[in-house]
Order: C-alpha cells, then structure tokens, then sequence
C-alpha cells in the first residue's frame, strides 16, 4: 500500500528489489498525519483492491539488479556543433541535468578525468541508492565533466562516493525523503588550501573557489547514478539550495581546537572527505558576547527549536563555528566536548511546547523510556547524545555561527583521500 504521491519511488524499488511486478495499492495522499478515520475512510475505499491483490497468486520475482551488471558505459552519439544550446536542451530532455549548463562528457574530457583518479575506468567504487546504479571510476568522471570539475578532483569525488554508498550513511533514506536533506561534503586538510576549497569568508556561498564544482558532481551523481530525480525519487517537499552544491573545508588553521578528522584517528598529512546529511545552514548571531557561557546561551537558545528530527531520530548535528566565536569560547578553557556536552545539555525546550500530536506519536511512541507518563515541564534534548553533535570551525571574520539539523538516523562519515596506489594522496 503506498500514497499516490509515491508510487513512482515504490515502483522504483520494487524495481531494484527484483519485484518490478509488485502489486500495489494506491491511497490517496496524504496518509500521514490525517486524522484516523481519514485514513480508514481511504483504506475501505481500497479494500476490495487490496483483497483481491491478496488473494492472487504470486507474482514471479527476477533477479535484483546487481553491481555487477552493466560496468561498461554505453556512448551515445551527440551532435555537438550547438554545444551550449540545443545540446543542453537534450541533456535536459533526458533527465541528465540538474537545471544548469552542463560541459558535455565527451571522450577525451572524460578521459582526463579518469586519469586523475589514477584507477581504470571500469573499477567499481559504489552503488548510489535508490536506483543502485553502480558508481564506476569512467560514470564518476563524465558527471564530474558536466559539473565543470578538474581532474584532481576525482579523488576526492571517489572518497565521497565510498561514503555515500555505506549504509551507515543512509543514502536510500537521504534521497527520497521529504525532508529538506542533503549531503555535505566537507574536506579536511591540506589538500584543501592546494585545491582551493574555500574554509574561510563565505565558504557556504559562491566564489571562485573548487566549491561550487566539487559539491555539483555530488548532486549531478545523485541524479544520474543514484536516480535521486526531483519530484519523482527525490520527495523534498521544498528542498534547500544545498541540493544544487553542497561543500565547505574546515578552517583547521583558525580552529583552537583538534580538527575533525583528528579527531576521526587521522594523521596530521592526511586529508580527508566527511559527508554529513543535513539540512540549510541556521545562523546564529552574536556580536556581544564576551564569554564563553554567554555566546553558549545564545547559540544553544538558536537550536533549541521543536521542529527537528534529531528530537526524536538518533540523528546528528553539525555545528559551524566562526573562528572569533571559537576562540571566544576556547579562551575560556572550554575543550570541543565541553561545547558539545554545553549543547546537548542546555539546548532544550520543555515538551510543553510540542502540539499534544506530536507527543503522543513521536515521543511517547519512539522513545518511552525518556518521555512517555513524564510531566509536561520535562526537558526535550535536540539529540539523543553529547556524542552526536559535531562541531567544527569555519568561515572568516565576524561573530556569526550556524547550525545545521541532521536527517533521520544517517551518520556523518570520513574517508582519507586516497591516490590511485592506495596511498594517502599529497
């Protein structure tokens, strides 16, 4: 049984599944959060469907789709004397491209790309949920072509492809909820100054920097391996424009604190790729604040907001320090885990607060022990743990911070940079 406004998604993976025939049964959208007997209204309508799909008999199954299948690209003859007009047009046509002008993926371009991951075309490096389409090195380079990379950025698109392919990381969920999630690539260092990815003023927005480009080959993969289509796979119901580009470098050199990939077991000259599914930066303002308990009240004030996953999902948060704001705090003899303890602590709102729905079907039904036959002054945490906020420190000049949510029960992970030979790339 699915709602109308998902069946495309249900047919997609009963695609993948190997059930490409499973029967299904539509129910008027929305289901979710409608009052009960609207639900029941619309499960009578269906019933003598869904009886009758019940009792038929059984539907025969073929084989899942598999990582192994298809490897080899197919190229497709394009006529590319109209290179940034009617050819774009195409592209768009056939679902390639994510609104913007694209560099067509031609074989030498493609080529080059490839050779800067230093791996043969043909050598698998994932499988990008929902659709599963498998992630070679030559598919990894034709999107990085159309999103305007160079090639030595194929090394850090196959680290962020390992980790989207993880199911720890989540992806199948990631792509196709209605939630305002997307990934985010954040590099750590010192391959990050060499490439130009932006850490400091203006990292989250546009500029000259590899950001844009790098953070466009994610969503172009997404897109054309993942399947992840707008509307149809990808149920956002209004997105945020991290799902154009999403990427940013940690300002390791202005943090008073270990670095995030330090703090992950790497060594000091190995660069790494974290991806983090989460929502549009929040920012949080301070420009008074002197002390470490008094800028702490204030960005712990800015999250402790109700409509967040994380207060019922075992989901995590990211939290983007200004450098003047970090040092600030750090001043004051707080380490990162003190700041993250300081969040999880004092970042809450009493469950008064929620709609009385809300506490009956997220807090009292997904986490009991902590809410349920608990009175209504009780403290609600914006996640479950100290250990799932990460913090990191970035940006340039200026007393702003942000904040961004994260999604479900994805987790952010680290991959090193790696060269062709398997070694750390430098």
């Amino acid at each position: 049984m699915v709602s109308t406004a998902f069946v495309g998604l249900a047919r997609n993976q009963a695609r993948v599944l190997g059930m490409p025939d499973m029967p299904m049964v539509q129910l008027q959208h929305p289901v979710g959060g409608t009052q009960l007997d609207s639900v029941l209204a619309k499960v009578d309508a269906s019933l003598d469907e869904l009886l009758s799909k019940l009792a038929s008999p059984p539907i025969s199954t073929v084989a899942a789709v598999s990582a192994v299948s298809a490897t080899r690209s197919e190229w497709i003859e394009f006529d590319t004397s109209d290179e940034w007009g009617s050819l774009q047009t195409d592209f768009a046509a056939r679902g390639w491209s994510d609104g913007m002008l694209m560099a067509p993926p031609t074989e030498m371009r493609v080529a080059a790309m490839v050779a800067g991951s230093g791996l043969p075309p043909e050598k698998i490096i994932g499988e990008l949920a929902p659709k599963m389409g498998v992630a070679t090195v030559e598919r990894i380079a034709a999107n990085a072509v159309m999103a305007g990379c160079r090639p030595e950025h194929m090394p850090i698109l196959v680290a962020a492809v390992q980790i989207m392919s993880d199911p720890t990381f989540f992806l199948k969920n990631i792509q196709a909820t209605t939630h305002p999630v997307s990934p985010l690539l954040i590099v750590g260092g010192p391959l990050a100054k060499t490439l130009n990815i932006n850490s400091g003023s203006g990292a989250f927005g546009p500029g000259p920097w590899a950001n844009g480009v790098i953070g466009r080959a994610i969503r172009l993969m997404l897109l054309n391996i993942g399947g992840g289509k707008p509307g149809e796979i990808d149920k956002a119901t209004l997105g945020h424009p991290g799902k154009y580009t999403y990427c940013i470098a940690e300002n390791e050199a202005a943090s008073p604190w270990p670095s995030l990939r330090a703090e992950r077991g790497f060594a000091a000259d190995v660069s790494t790729v974290t991806m983090y599914g989460g929502e549009a930066p929040h920012n949080i303002n301070d420009h008074e604040s002197t002390t470490a308990g008094g800028l702490l009240t204030t960005i712990t004030g800015s999250i402790a907001q109700i409509g967040q996953n994380s207060v019922e999902c075992f989901a995590e948060m990211l939290v983007v320090l200004s450098p003047e704001h970090a040092a600030t705090i750090a001043a004051d003899g707080f380490t990162k885990d003190d700041v993250k303890r300081a969040i999880y602590e004092d970042a809450r709102v009493p469950m008064s607060r929620f709609a009385q729905k809300n506490i009956e079907r997220r807090l009292w039904r997904l986490l009991p022990l902590r809410y349920r036959d608990r009175p209504m002054d009780t403290m609600v945490a914006m996640v479950q743990r100290w250990e799932d906020v990460i913090v990191i420190v970035a940006g340039g000049e200026g007393k702003h911070s942000m904040y961004l949510p994260g999604y479900g029960s994805t987790r952010a992970l680290t991959r090193p940079i790696l060269s062709g030979d398997g070694s750390p790339w430098r």
